[in-house]
């Protein structure tokens, strides 16, 4: 019973709705349906009436001369060739004199005639370049309209065409809407220029009371299709667009019968349905019932299990119909969640050590590249100078201030050319390049970032020394081969790479002063040629036998290393860089 009431109640309302919409959708399509025809009449006798009026201007297009009055009586008589609608066409001169007067149905005359600078047609002409007159009825019965065109220049004069009409019928007529809809054309007044039917025409203003109604009830509508009582006093969807430079009315009409011919079938169709759909509802609701309840219920719990998080979990339905591949994509969906979940949990643990775009990467491609081997790197040490002098004056939210700039600038820089952060320690920072993920010439991505983040940071240095803390920025950089991979235990795991070539970038920063980024041999070798080096000797450094010979990146021709702290050991350096309350001068 459920069922049936549910598939009965939502048929009836849906059959009700739909012949809502039908007829909703059949007034919209009416009106869009009536607003073409009537634009599409409009526009072409526009393109009608602006074709004679481009033909008029050829004729005014050079100044008149004292002699000349054949040649344009000729030009005159080649334009009624041309254009059927012109019954007749006047010249005048810059004066305002009729020089020319050839028509269709009136003897021909040229010469000096009459004075017409105050006809309106002139008067009009010669203010707007384009004049067009009210429509007038020869015999009461055939509409003409006078046409009058100024030349481009007041030498050319002007010239006046009478325009006949009935032309404009084969545009009208062309219009279809249905079996019997059709479209009209009338003036200001109300009186009809061109219709299907040319004997109203020709009854000239007889009817122009019943079109003026008509015209004033579709108007009313504001663009938008009325229904209101034809001429021929029947109902009808009719409406109504204007002819802007003639100042007309077209009018597209549909009788009412015919506009809603379809929603009253679709009406009838809709009832026949609804009778149908009860019957056969009846039928199919207890069977449907017990055929839907066990699936339905199977998909319930396995929704609930994969809340709970068990995406292993699969439905099994055998019905054969859409609630099977129901369970086949819910299956689907489990397998896809429970890969994307082991996918974000691997790349998470990418992002403990590894820049996001390089956690993808390596997600993306070889699974093994984060396992013990043995790999040529750089490795890149940076540490701040005299932080540690500061840090036993200045207060502790302010030094907390000051790191967080320094690995913020440190960090972009880092995800910026692709690179590892292996550490923060401190004020202090690790850095590996060409691992986990291997890239191509090494060495110099890692000047250059050593010299990108050497500005980045020489820039909060200054803001730094302006607030009166004396902390400058040193770095070491070596290349050579180093054991590289993830070391840890279950509960955290660490990227990181051990080796000579970690201890002596270790010591190289130790050495270098604020500004300074110092190079080993190895790597010096690599970049020689694309980066200015100044060597720098040799210097033992804690750990090693022998002096290794150091190198520094140059600036501007000179070591990059600051003025007020020479070259010297770590400690005496950051013994130099004390914490006063004023900006430490370069000297």
């Amino acid at each position: 019973m459920t069922l049936f009431v549910a598939a009965a109640v939502p048929l009836t309302l849906g059959a009700a709705s739909d012949a809502w919409f039908v007829y909703r959708d059949q007034c919209r399509h009416l009106n869009e349906v009536l607003q073409v025809e009537a634009r599409s009449a409009a526009d072409r006798i526009q393109t009608f009436i602006d074709g004679i009026g481009d033909q008029l201007g050829w004729v005014v297009q050079f100044p008149w001369t004292q002699s000349e009055d054949d040649r344009r009586r000729i030009d005159a008589l080649r334009l009624l060739q041309q254009v059927p609608a012109i019954a007749s066409v006047m010249l005048i001169d810059q004066a305002g004199t009729e020089r020319v007067f050839v028509s269709r149905l009136r003897l021909n005359r040229t010469g000096r005639g009459a004075d017409m600078s105050a006809d309106p047609a002139v008067v009009g002409a010669r203010a707007g370049g384009v004049w067009y007159g009210p429509v007038q009825y020869q015999h009461d019965s055939e509409p003409y309209m006078r046409i009058a065109v100024a030349g481009k220049r007041p030498a050319a004069g002007i010239v006046i065409a009478e325009i006949n009409l009935k032309l404009i019928r084969d545009v009208i007529a062309a219009i279809k809407i249905g079996d019997t809809g059709h479209a009209f054309v009338i003036d200001g007044s109300g009186r009809l220029i061109a219709h299907p039917d040319i004997s109203l025409v020709l009854r000239g203003g007889a009817a122009s009371d019943e079109f003026e109604r008509l015209k004033s009830a579709v108007r009313a509508a504001k663009g938008s299709a009325a229904i209101t009582i034809g001429n021929d006093g029947g109902p009808v969807v009719a409406l109504a667009v204007r002819a802007a430079n003639v100042g007309w009315t077209v009018i597209a009409q549909q009788p009412i019968h015919e506009a809603f011919e379809s929603t009253r079938i679709a009406l009838w169709r809709s009832l026949a349905l609804i009778a149908i759909g009860a019957i056969v509802a009846s039928a199919l609701a207890y069977w449907l019932a017990h055929r839907m309840s066990g699936p339905i219920r199977h998909l319930e719990d396995g929704v609930a299990r994969i809340g709970m998080g068990k995406f292993d979990h699969r439905i099994a339905i055998h019905s054969g119909d859409e609630l099977e591949q129901l369970a086949i994509r819910f299956n689907e969906m489990a397998k896809e969640l429970a890969i994307s979940q082991h996918k974000s949990v691997r790349i998470n643990r990418l992002k403990q050590f590894l820049p996001p775009q390089v956690a993808e990467l390596v997600e993306t491609s070889n699974q093994r590249l984060l396992d013990e081997q043995r790999r040529d790197v750089v490795a890149i040490f940076g540490d701040l100078r005299g932080f540690t002098a500061c840090s036993t004056r200045a207060e502790p939210e302010t030094l907390m201030t000051v790191l967080r700039e320094y690995y913020e600038a440190v960090g972009a820089v880092t995800t910026r050319h692709q690179a590892t952060l292996i550490r923060f320690a401190g004020d202090g920072v690790m850095v590996l390049v060409n691992a986990p993920v291997a890239c191509e010439n090494p060495a110099h991505r890692a000047v250059r970032l050593a010299i990108d983040m050497q500005a980045a940071v020489q820039s909060l240095v200054t803001s730094w020394r302006a607030r009166g803390y004396a902390i400058g920025f040193g770095m070491g950089l070596a290349m050579g081969p180093a054991t590289v991979g993830a070391v840890g235990y279950e509960g955290r795991v660490d990227y990181t790479a051990i080796g000579n070539v970690v201890n002596l970038a270790s010591r190289l920063c130790d050495t270098a002063n604020d500004g300074q980024i110092l190079l080993d041999p190895v790597a010096a070798g690599k970049v020689k040629d694309s980066f200015a080096l100044v060597s720098l000797g040799k210097r033992l450094m804690k750990g090693y036998d022998d002096a290794v010979q150091i190198f520094a990146v140059a600036r501007h021709g000179t070591a990059m290393q600051d003025h007020a702290c020479p070259l010297q050991p770590a400690d005496a350096c950051h013994e130099a860089f004390a914490c006063p309350r004023n900006p430490v001068a370069s000297t």
